[in-house]
């Protein structure tokens, strides 16, 4: 790893001697493939029941205390 732009520049140099004119180019378009593998836009049956769980726990009445129950006369 380059800590210089100077040493950036002669890194992506060698790069390319070592591995041809394309070496950016053909690592871009490897990520650019495989970088839509995981996640809901890869399943939105997941993202489905990820929603309806989220929508779920957000709509439960909060617990009352036991504090709270002993004080209405219930003990």
């Amino acid at each position: 790893m380059a800590g210089t732009t100077a040493g950036g520049k002669k890194a992506a140099e060698k790069n390319r001697e070592l591995y041809g004119a394309d070496f950016y180019a053909k690592i871009g378009a490897k990520g650019g493939r495989l970088g839509h593998t995981g996640g809901f836009a890869a399943n939105p049956e997941l993202a489905r029941i990820a929603g309806a769980k989220g929508g779920r726990k957000s709509k439960r009445k909060p617990k009352t205390s036991a504090v709270a129950e002993s004080a209405h006369g219930n003990a």
